[in-house]
């Protein structure tokens, strides 16, 4: 047990993305992200193995480069922005190569296991020292009340159920 002071790390927004990629009509992938978020870590160790991480993204930032898209992600068939403003995920364990954690999306929380990278510690040229990430999983998005479905005349599901999660983060030392 360390009894080493916490370091707390901001996420630097201008040099990280929450993205995440579903299947449409099983030919293709949709990529979206979230424009608005914001987070952190807690450590008392230089090799984040003890790190709680702590991240939320707006649902009203979401983007698919798609205006009616992302006006219907919004609705109450998806996100239902509006009385579920915030996606969260606060971390339980990270060892380097797995992170675990408790995601909640509109309203309904459920430990999901992300693979994770640390690639590494440096200082900018401004003197601030940042650290990088990446952390890619997978959800099923029914668990959590995003149901709307439809089937075109093929037969085919429109949205698929799995949605992939890729979130690439820069965080600065405060």
């Amino acid at each position: 047990m360390s009894d080493n002071k916490k370091t707390t790390w901001k996420i630097d927004t201008a040099h990280s993305e929450i993205n995440f990629k579903v299947k449409h009509m099983m030919i293709s992938t949709v990529t979206g992200s979230f424009e608005k978020f914001d987070g952190k870590i807690e450590t008392s160790e230089d090799d984040f193995k003890d790190a709680h991480f702590t991240f939320y993204a707006e649902i009203d930032s979401i983007n698919t480069n798609n205006k009616d898209r992302d006006t219907h992600l919004k609705s109450d068939d998806f996100f239902g922005a509006e009385n579920n403003p915030e996606l969260t995920f606060k971390s339980k364990s990270f060892d380097g190569e797995k992170i675990v954690g408790t995601i909640t999306i509109k309203g309904v929380s459920q430990e999901i296991t992300m693979d994770a990278n640390y690639n590494g510690t440096a200082v900018d040229p401004y003197g601030q020292t940042k650290a990088g990430f990446e952390f890619e999983g997978s959800l099923n998005r029914k668990d959590f009340g995003l149901t709307w479905s439809a089937v075109t005349e093929a037969g085919n599901v429109v949205v698929s159920d799995k949605v992939k999660l890729i979130a690439s983060l820069q965080y600065i030392k405060q």
